[in-house]
């Protein structure tokens, strides 16, 4: 029998995301370089009628179904380039090759238009959830030809996650051309980046200003699970903070050692927004504290070194009044600074789009957002509801829903940040968000200086509040 789709790459993405397929009565034919995993595959997972093995790329293409649907489940960078050079000499013209994995965006639009000479169909495809989304549904973001989608969507919107109470709208979406899926799918992955630290940051207020104790930092944790901040990453920090290590007893966050490694999305992300003119300070700063997590030994010897200052921080102890208003100041600090972590990732998204002539659609990629992806949250139905409300809206501040929520959480999130820096404790994402959104809503800001400072040492000029034109003042007279 000929499959309806064929997957190369049987690590535990491509595995689970075969099994998915297969559960779903596609006919999916797979290969793996090590035909040795393939077998093993089989011998697990080989009572399924809709999973057949292939043992040579040649047999995989022989006994797929025309037009050739494959899925490259395989590592980014150049395997997937050396697997195209051997892959697409044995496709026709129409043949559609998906990328499944965390490619660059830009390698992404080179391979399309390279395949595109040849009369293929390339496709750029963010699939997110992880390896349990893999498996029982993620988020897909498919960047491609309209073509493309058509042939592919019955399949993709059967295989990914549903959202809404009825269980019945698929996260899968038309993003855009080439590179749009991937780019979409990086900056998803930044806005993760930026959603962890301001959790993190939050946790240290947590622990070393409160003194709370793992167990109660979870009931709170799982209390705001129920309301504005309910999510996927609020619900598994409680889980996180209640979990016990087996061998000693303590908290399993106390004996995991403080030091996050990246994969490179998030950074990807600064580099995009930074290349564009994007200001992402709070998806930036949570790149940074991952890197600075690394000085593992330079910050043990700093705490030496510095010691004294620990003296000079304010450590008295809250009562219960002062303690449940710090929780209530850091639930509206949250969900303020998470607003503008999205912000941020969407005004990056929008900006992109122009320059790369994508046309994204923020309330649809909003939606595909509220389940199977990590950074799955209540919150996305508001954010895709402002999009589509307020049609051309810039930057999310500008909704009218949230706006609401920011001016009620301001006063709170200059306490919680000040009261940070007074006990010496480092909230990166938390004050880099604060400063965003001060900045963005003042009018007048303090670039005159800059400006001014340029055109003194440079001659670079400058542009008049009451008039047209470019100016240069002699400084120096």
């Amino acid at each position: 029998m000929q499959a309806k789709i064929g997957l190369i790459g049987l690590a535990v993405m491509g595995a689970n995301l075969a099994r998915n397929l297969a559960n779903h009565n596609i006919q999916t034919l797979m290969f793996n370089r090590t035909a040795a995993k393939t077998e093993q595959f089989m011998k697990d997972f080989g009572d399924n009628p809709c999973l057949q093995a292939a043992y040579s790329l040649e047999e995989l293409v022989q006994n797929l179904e025309r037009p050739r649907k494959i899925i490259l489940m395989i590592q980014a960078g150049a395997p997937v380039d050396a697997m195209l050079d051997t892959l697409t000499p044995l496709l026709e013209a129409g043949d559609i090759v998906i990328d499944g994995g965390n490619s660059y965006f830009e390698d992404t639009r080179r391979r399309s238009a390279k395949l595109a000479e040849r009369g293929m169909e390339f496709v750029g495809m963010g699939v997110s959830g992880g390896e349990e989304g893999a498996l029982h549904g993620p988020s897909l973001m498919p960047g491609c030809s309209r073509k493309a989608y058509v042939q592919l969507e019955p399949m993709l919107q059967a295989i990914s996650a549903k959202a809404r109470e009825d269980g019945k709208e698929p996260c899968v979406t038309y993003i855009g051309s080439d590179g749009a899926g991937h780019y979409v799918k990086m900056v998803h992955n930044g806005i993760e980046y930026a959603d962890m630290q301001l959790i993190a940051d939050v946790y240290t207020i947590m622990r070393h200003v409160l003194g709370m104790e793992a167990g109660e930092m979870a009931d709170v944790w799982d209390e705001w699970n129920k309301g504005e901040l309910s999510s996927y990453l609020v619900e598994i920090t409680a889980n996180i903070l209640r979990k016990k290590d087996a061998e000693t007893g303590k908290p399993m966050v106390d004996v995991i050692l403080d030091v996050a490694k990246q994969k490179g999305t998030g950074r990807w992300t600064s580099m995009s927004a930074l290349e564009l003119g994007v200001a992402t300070p709070t998806i930036t700063e949570a790149v940074f504290a991952r890197n600075m997590s690394t000085y593992k030994e330079e910050r043990k010897e700093l705490e030496k070194v510095y010691a004294g200052l620990q003296d000079t921080a304010v450590k008295a102890a809250f009562t219960e009044e002062e303690k449940a208003q710090l929780l209530e100041d850091l639930r509206n600090t949250l969900y303020a600074a998470k607003i503008c972590a999205y912000a941020q990732g969407f005004n990056l998204m929008g900006t992109a789009s122009e320059t790369y002539g994508w046309d994204l659609q923020m309330d649809r990629i909003s939606k595909i957002w509220r389940n199977g992806c990590i950074i799955r949250a209540r919150f996305l139905d508001d954010v895709s509801d402002s999009f589509a409300k307020q049609r051309g809206m810039k930057n999310l501040l500008f909704s009218e829903f949230f706006a609401d929520a920011l001016k009620k959480g301001r006063a709170g999130w200059g306490r919680v940040v000040a009261l940070a820096a007074e006990r010496g404790v480092s909230v990166v994402a938390l004050s880099s968000a604060l400063s965003y959104f001060d900045a963005y809503r003042t009018a007048s800001g303090n670039a005159n200086v800059l400006q001014a400072q340029r055109d003194y040492f440079g001659a670079h000029t400058y542009q008049r509040v009451d008039k047209e034109g470019s100016f240069h003042t002699e400084w120096m007279e």
